[in-house]
């Protein structure tokens, strides 16, 4: 019998709910606890009920301490600090609060009796961040792991791939990204000017994380990838749009053909022929989908791929699919 893993979900929003659906569905996998700071009661009514997913198909009944899913039992508490529970027996917790300071209380989730902690956001004191396709064969037993966020989850395998394939020179990456909580749906004062402005009505040049976390992830390709980020009216999924020169150059037809069959070989990878729309790619579990019809090859030898990523259902899979890897492979 395989092995199951443990999970505790900290943090009960859009990703922790999203997490939650997958893994009721998901093999090697056992949700045991949920914390998060809102009423059960409304956390029950936003699982059964997503703007973006649509109903959950099964019954969701809420009582003082427990969430029950068409007879799943879990037990739900209401802290700021999980770590105050006992969680001996809890192979992984899985953070998805999104606090700044999440690795911080990473290690009193294991002083409580964890396992392990994922942190579903880039954390600078994290022992280690690991993205799936790109570079999780470098864990080496560490019990704080960051998952990165949802674009480097997306940038990082696109990227190991080409480099393998051509070898990356340099390149700009530019993520068309929705609109996330972080920004607000009318005027309102932010750190950042640009993203002050309403989320729904504009689209907004930014920043990302996943230029900083590339240098992590993918070190010998520090300081090659320029990255930023366009938030758009759109309330789900997002898109990778990537230029880069190469070493060893091909046509374009071959260079095709070569990362049509590395995709296919990807766990994380993804590959369409037809001309889709971002809706058409919601929940996509892929990291990335590329996009055949617009890979583009310049007569400079500039190799141009785009690709769509569900930023909320693909890293939710993710999470779970890392939460699986590291647990197992620390035995």
């Amino acid at each position: 019998m395989a092995r199951v893993t443990r999970i505790a979900i900290n943090g009960f929003g859009r990703i922790g709910r999203t997490i939650l659906r997958q893994a009721l569905d998901a093999s090697g996998i056992e949700v045991v606890l949920i914390n998060d700071l809102a009423a059960i009661e409304l956390s029950g009514y936003l699982f059964q009920y997503d703007s973006i997913f649509g109903p959950w198909n099964g019954s969701v009944i809420v009582d003082q301490d427990a969430i029950r899913l068409s007879g799943r039992s879990i037990r739900y508490v209401n802290s700021r600090n999980i770590e105050e529970f006992d969680l001996d027996g809890v192979d992984v917790v899985l953070d998805c609060t999104g606090a700044v300071d999440a690795d911080l209380r990473a290690a009193r989730c294991l002083e409580a009796g964890a396992s392990q902690v994922l942190i579903s956001g880039p954390a600078s004191k994290a022992e280690a961040t690991l993205i799936l396709g790109a570079n999780e064969e470098r864990f080496n037993g560490e019990r704080i792991v960051s998952n990165g966020s949802c674009t480097t989850n997306a940038l990082a395998p696109l990227l190991r791939i080409l480099d393998e394939l051509f070898g990356v020179t340099g390149g700009q990456m530019t993520t068309v990204h929705c609109y996330t909580g972080s920004q607000p749906t009318i005027d309102q004062p932010r750190a950042d000017f640009a993203r002050s402005r309403a989320a729904a009505l504009s689209m907004v040049p930014t920043t990302t994380s996943a230029h900083r976390l590339l240098s992590e992830v993918l070190p010998h390709l520090a300081g090659l990838i320029e990255a930023r980020a366009i938030r758009v009216p759109t309330a789900s999924v997002s898109a990778i749009d990537l230029t880069v020169g190469v070493r060893h150059g091909k046509s374009l037809k071959d260079m095709v053909e070569d990362i049509r069959a590395a995709a296919a070989s990807s766990p994380v990878l993804g590959w369409i022929d037809q001309p889709l729309v971002s809706v058409d790619m919601r929940g996509r579990p892929e990291s990335l989908v590329i996009s055949e019809a617009e890979i583009s090859l310049s007569a400079n030898g500039l190799l141009r791929i785009f690709g769509w990523y569900d930023n909320e259902w693909a890293f939710a899979a993710r999470m779970l699919d890392m939460a699986r890897y590291i647990s197992r492979r620390a035995g």
